[in-house]
């Protein structure tokens, strides 16, 4: 190669190298967030919070705040091409579904237990690619080879059984949560994380405040504190932001991997803010989910790019118009 091409081969790989940094930095923030998540929702349903009502006024208040943000310091965010404004409605509606399944499911279930159970959702990530045509390399099984005994442990060795029907939700709610990851990363390609975060709130407030408005509108009463309502809106808010941007960088495999970080969040805090306690087997089914995550530097990165094949294909924006779209830089 001359010289112009080696340095054009080296601001590549340095171009490549930062945005795979930036992904890595993003999953692990999103998974810090998503850690408490359980925590604060069951506070919220001590509290007296029903399930539907909890993901109504989580959604809609972060929803409120990310509108507001944009607003005042991003208006050009609200941009974005009409196909890809379908699949952020789509990946709302999924996400908004699931929602309602996790909480019905956390209703019933510890929050260290209910969380382990959801955890599952990078394997449904993984069918779910593979059924849109995407390639799944070889350490990528390792980590989830490595990963779901880990989880296994984590949920069947505990000295309380899980109850059945409460799992089976937190599956259907894993199961929603990974097809929408997959949804979203399509659009991500072409549009700013901001942009797919806000539009897939909007279509999960829309979602969940219809369930709510057709099946319980029941509020708790008077006094009862709102803490932990408003603790999830502000996790959600910025878990979100985070999500997205991994997946725009990393990849949905790779930030979902790297997201099964939250369970070490949600198991550590559980036991601390609420006594939930784990055996040793459970902490040895916690070691193998950090050693998956730590695999993530053997992982082979390829880097996002649009794709013409699979059942999301139709996501992609016109070709005509591709090569027009542009965007501002990422916050």
């Amino acid at each position: 190669m001359n010289g112009s091409q080696v340095i054009a081969e080296t601001a590549r790989k340095i171009k490549e190298r930062s945005s795979r940094n930036t992904g890595i930095l993003a999953a692990l923030s999103s998974a810090l967030f998503l850690g408490f998540t359980p925590i604060f929702g069951k506070q919220a349903l001590f509290a007296g919070f029903s399930p539907l009502a909890l993901v109504t006024l989580r959604t809609a208040i972060a929803a409120g705040m990310l509108f507001v943000s944009m607003l005042i310091l991003h208006r050009q965010f609200f941009y974005i091409y009409p196909v890809g404004l379908i699949g952020c409605a789509l990946a709302g509606l999924f996400n908004g579904l699931g929602s309602i399944l996790y909480y019905s499911a956390l209703n019933r279930l510890d929050a260290s237990i209910a969380h382990l159970i959801y955890s599952f959702y990078p394997i449904f990530l993984a069918v779910w690619q593979m059924l849109d045509s995407q390639p799944v390399n070889r350490i990528t099984f390792i980590r989830l080879g490595v990963a779901i005994p880990g989880v296994y442990l984590l949920v069947a060795t505990g000295s309380q059984n899980a109850d059945l029907p409460g799992a089976l939700l937190m599956i259907g709610s894993a199961i929603l949560y990974a097809l929408h990851i997959l949804i979203n990363q399509r659009v991500l390609l072409e549009v700013p994380a901001p942009t797919v975060t806000f539009y897939t709130l909007l279509s999960m407030t829309v979602t969940v405040t219809t369930a709510f408005l057709l099946f319980n509108r029941q509020l708790p009463p008077g006094g009862t504190p709102w803490w932990p309502v408003l603790g999830m809106a502000a996790i959600t808010f910025f878990s979100r932001i985070t999500l997205f941007l991994g997946v725009k960088h990393l990849g949905g495999m790779q930030t979902t991997l790297l997201g099964l970080g939250e369970l070490l969040i949600t198991v550590s805090v559980a036991a601390i803010w609420l006594g939930e306690r784990l055996s040793p087997l459970q902490w040895l089914g916690a070691l193998l989910i950090s050693c998956s995550m730590l695999l993530i530097g053997f992982d082979r990165y390829t880097p996002q790019k649009r794709r013409s094949t699979g059942w999301l294909a139709w996501l992609n924006p016109p070709a005509v118009n591709a090569t027009d779209l542009t965007w501002p830089s990422e916050p």
